[in-house]
């Protein structure tokens, strides 16, 4: 897998909290500043202390080592293997190979021949793509191997497999060979509007630089020629062990971790007169580049400016106080500029300014905005006047408090989750200390100093850094528009004076709160009427007096998270066409009005600091609520429930401008379609047998939403709580949620005794054999979709062998198709099934190739399945299907999310809540002889098969 820098998703912003026990990325720098009273004991020249709980070692040979104790999950380690090198350090010849080394780990080792090492993994439970996997970057390759620990064996072996990786590929020239194919197909499937707009702007924002000619995947021309002894030059040059790291994180003992460790890379060699590992910069220009690229694929008008400023190296305690400086800037502009889509009329499709890492030596004050009819002045300007009325005014008073509270939650949170934080969350930090010298500190270090510094900010610091950001030189502006627009966009130096001329007649940001209760009149409650225990998996169920059923599992999986949804049966079914756009944005509309007194900005502001998310929906079959809280945010959160339910709040600026920002955003798509929302579209309209409820949503479909009518359905759907079962699943006890539950649930409207059923609307794929060939397209690539589907027999029994199927027939496709044939960089097969409104499953393959491919690969795709018709699944194939299925569901079973969704699906389904005990019973029927019965009924007559094509029809073949 390559990893390489993108413009649009680079340059994200980065997350304002932490999210593990971790310092957070890096987000700019600031000069210091006289420290505030509470921040002066606190010696802010002293270095950013390391997580103590972390052990790093060095080996004789060079080769870094962290080790850490982590019990969650149970039974499971995170392994990586980090070489510091990557496709920047690759010479003209090797361009592209540093991924390919990366590929050629998993085709032959020393001690795993050929595809030993995945057919292993595989059997021990591991998922080949999904776990087992691997990326390359610009300045680093790291491998990732998530393991069971509970077999010594596999353990062990599992330190033999990264040892093999760091000195034992054998790039056996028959393989490579084989793999050419692959990695072609992985460089085909990158091809499109977007690689041919960055293979033009890249050089320009690079400055020239290695990394402009550097993308990981490397050139077409290096890798259908190169030479296995390139590829070997590479491996040699660059995977030793001065630049190498293993870390390993999880549920172990670490000092036997340690000891293998030391037993396995110590046998490393010393490379004598290693070449030396250069570290290469994007050179700083004075002047503006400007980049003006137009694609015939490209459907919106996106513009970017990009100042770029010298990458910040946190060391000291100084620099992580700057850090928070910077998150709180990046979450006030943030909002400032989210607010502009709540206009009736918003200047844009969406816009961002962020301040975050970059690229190489640089970070980047970033502005985007996607331009609404092509208006790039009008986009770019509203961003930019946000940024310049910062520079003017500064923010005010209230927003950093809410910002220093949202920021405090939030690392609160981490530290309150700091024994139950999953070992993935850990690994990547140490990523980032081997190959960019990043810190890592404890949870319990960082919210102490939070605790302390933070309150200590003063609103004069955090205004000043939008001076360091905001800079003329070194600057970038990107505009990347569609063909048909080329004549209507601006020139090189309206877009310089769009930007030097920003922030002209502003007026100081407005901070408009509201203070009123969510909920003004308390509810009046209903008590508990009736409860039964599912002791077997510790599930209570109660029914409250209006009706309202309640299925409880309290867990101590988080120490700081309750989930919770509420559904009931009628959905969009319930209404005619005539209504169906209202009703199916009802949920939509309702929500960006906010609720009660609250219009939505004003929701967002009160609920800053608070851990609550509260979301209504209405689908085709059903309506409900999804949300999750704090412990100590429930009430909170079940207020704004219950305000959902009962005070919709209507809003016809928040939702004029959304349906105008809807208009545009799809009339882009109809304008300039893309080869794939073409042909995901073809897909759904077959397979939708037609319907106009299956058709693509056009702009004249919004015209048909009334805004009075939708509030209408939306208050129908929710008017009766005594047909909803709501779920809860987290860290509280029923002695303690019982009160609020009687309140907020119990005090909801309803009427016992009434319930609805949605209505089936007949809509099915449609029966026999069908095909459809589109052609869309530039580029040489092709996509294939075989899709199966029919009635079922509704039970556990059918959708376990359903999905032992299709996970079989995966592994065989990749087997065939990717290792054998070289066609594919990936295959997937899946089944999926429901119940209602009828018992139906659909089976999907699909896979991406070489235009001139297709029939090949569509035929040798119908020989194995004909072959498991014939013979049933091979035996080694169906065993790593119960192993993977086994170790996925011992994780899921200590997982909120999980029993949020199985809960909710038992009880949809009306199926046994304890279903989930009896999964053994289940994967035990998975036979030779039951995947040969299961191949023989759902992969039978009744297939649709579709083709992406490009244009040049005439081309295909040759």
């Amino acid at each position: 897998m390559v990893r390489f820098f993108s413009c649009l998703s680079l340059l994200l912003c980065t997350t304002l909290a932490l999210s593990q026990p971790a310092v957070q990325p890096k987000q700019g720098k600031s000069p210091a500043r006289s420290a505030s009273p509470a921040s002066k004991a606190i010696n802010l020249n002293a270095p950013i202390p390391t997580d103590p709980a972390v052990k790093v070692g060095k080996l004789p040979n060079g080769l870094t080592y962290y080790i850490r104790k982590n019990a969650e999950p149970k039974n499971r380690a995170e392994l990586r293997l980090v070489i510091r090198a990557g496709s920047v350090l690759e010479t003209d010849e090797q361009q592209g190979l540093a991924h390919f080394m990366e590929h050629m780990a998993f085709n032959g080792t020393k001690n795993f021949p050929k595809n030993e090492l995945v057919n292993f993994l595989q059997s021990a439970g591991v998922r080949f793509g999904a776990d087992l996997n691997a990326y390359t970057g610009f300045d680093e390759t790291v491998y990732q191997l998530p393991v069971p620990t509970d077999s010594a064996r596999l353990f062990e072996r599992a330190f033999q497999i990264l040892e093999d990786w760091a000195h034992n590929a054998t790039i056996d020239p028959a393989e490579v060979e084989k793999e050419r194919g692959v990695i072609l197909e992985e460089r085909r499937l990158g091809r499109g509007a977007g690689q041919r707009m960055r293979d033009k702007y890249f050089p320009i924002l690079l400055n020239n630089s290695q990394y402009a000619n550097r993308l990981p995947i490397g050139t077409e021309q290096v890798l259908t020629t190169f030479k296995p002894e390139t590829l070997r030059q590479f491996y040699k040059d660059w995977y030793r062990p001065d630049l190498m790291a293993v870390i390993a994180v999880g549920d172990f003992n670490a000092t036997e971790v340690e000891a293998m460790i030391r037993e396995k890379f110590g046998r490393i060699p010393v490379v004598k007169n290693a070449k030396p590992r250069r570290d290469y910069e994007i050179p700083a220009h004075k002047d503006t580049k400007v980049v003006i690229v137009t694609d015939p694929e490209q459907p919106n008008t996106v513009v970017q400016v990009i100042y770029k400023r010298p990458e910040i190296k946190e060391r000291t305690l100084n620099d992580l106080r700057e850090s928070i400086k910077r998150g709180l800037f990046n979450t006030m502009l943030g909002n400032r500029i989210q607010e502009l889509t709540q206009q009736a009329n918003p200047p844009f499709l969406g816009g961002y300014s962020n301040y975050s890492d970059f690229l190489g030596n640089l970070d980047a004050f970033t502005s985007i905005a996607v331009a609404k009819e092509g208006n790039v002045e009008r986009a770019i300007r509203a961003v930019l006047d946000e940024n310049a009325r910062v520079k003017q005014f500064g923010f005010t008073a209230t927003e950093l408090a809410r910002a220093k509270q949202e920021f405090y939650t939030n690392v609160e949170q981490s530290y309150s989750e700091r024994n139950k934080t999953r070992s993935a969350n850990f690994v990547s930090e140490y990523v980032q200390n081997f190959t960019d010298k990043e810190p890592y500190t404890s949870i319990d270090f960082y919210f102490d100093f939070t605790k302390k510094v933070l309150p200590g900010v003063a609103l004069d610091e955090v205004n000043t850094l939008v001076d360091q950001f905001i800079r003329n030189e070194n600057r970038a502006v990107i505009v990347m528009a569609p063909e048909k627009d080329k004549a209507k966009l601006p020139t090189v130096e309206q877009i310089i004076g769009y930007v030097d001329s920003a922030g002209k007649d502003l007026k100081p940001y407005e901070d408009k709160t509201l203070d009123a209760p969510l909920v003004a009149t308390p509810p009046t409650p209903s008590p508990v009427s009736n409860a039964r225990e599912i002791k077997e998996i510790g599930v209570t169920e109660w029914t409250l007096r209006n009706g309202v059923r309640v299925v409880l599992k309290p867990t101590d999986f988080k120490n700081d998270q309750i989930l919770f949804s509420g559904v009931s049966f009628g959905g969009t079914s319930l209404y005619e066409l005539k209504d169906f756009q209202s009703a199916r944005f009802s949920s939509t509309l309702a929500a960006m009005g906010g609720t009660g007194a609250y219009s939505q900005v004003q929701l967002g502001k009160f609920l800053a600091g608070k851990q609550v998310n509260v979301f209504p929906f209405v689908s085709e079959l059903n309506e409900g609520v999804n949300g999750s809280a704090a412990p100590k945010d429930l009430e909170t959160a079940l207020q704004l429930l219950y305000s959902y339910f009962t005070q919709p709040r209507k809003d016809p600026d928040v939702v004029a401008g959304f349906l105008s920002n809807q208009r545009n955003a799809l009339q882009n798509q109809i304008n300039t379609p893309t080869p794939q929302r073409v042909f995901q579209d073809t897909i759904s309209i077959t397979l939708g047998a037609n319907n106009p409820r299956r058709q693509p949503l056009k702009p004249a479909d919004l015209d048909k939403i009334d805004l009075d009518r939708a509030i209408s359905i939306y208050q129908e759907r929710f008017a009766n709580a005594g047909d909803f079962t709501f779920f809860f699943v987290g860290n509280f006890n029923e002695e303690n949620i019982k009160p609020l539950i009687e309140k907020y649930l119990g005090g909801l409207p309803a009427t016992p005794g009434k319930t609805e059923k949605f209505t089936d609307l007949g809509i099915r794929i449609p029966a026999g054999q069908l095909s459809k060939t589109v052609y869309r397209g530039l580029d040489p690539k092709a996509t294939v979709q075989m899709v199966y589907s029919g009635d079922l027999t509704w039970s556990p029994e059918t959708t376990t062998q359903l999905d032992a199927l299709a996970e079989v027939l995966e592994i065989k496709l990749i087997e065939k198709l990717r290792e054998e044939e070289s066609g594919v960089y990936g295959v997937g097969s899946n089944a999926s099934y429901s119940k209602y409104p009828v018992p139906r499953y659909t089976f999907r393959i699909s896979f991406g190739c070489a235009p001139e491919n297709v029939e090949k690969l569509i035929a040798k795709t119908q020989e194995i399945i004909n072959t498991i018709k014939q013979n049933g699944a091979a035996p080694g194939d169906i065993a790593k299907f119960k192993a993977e299925t086994w170790r996925e569901t011992e994780v899921q079973l200590k997982d909120n999310q999980f029993w949020l969704g199985y809960l909710q699906s038992q009880y949809f389904n009306q199926d046994e809540p304890t279903e989930i005990l009896r999964e053994n019973e289940q994967l035990n029927k998975v036979t030779v002889d039951s995947t040969k019965a299961a191949a023989n009924k759902y992969l039978a007559d009744n297939v649709a098969r579709f083709v992406l094509l490009p244009e040049k029809k005439m081309e295909i073949g040759k």
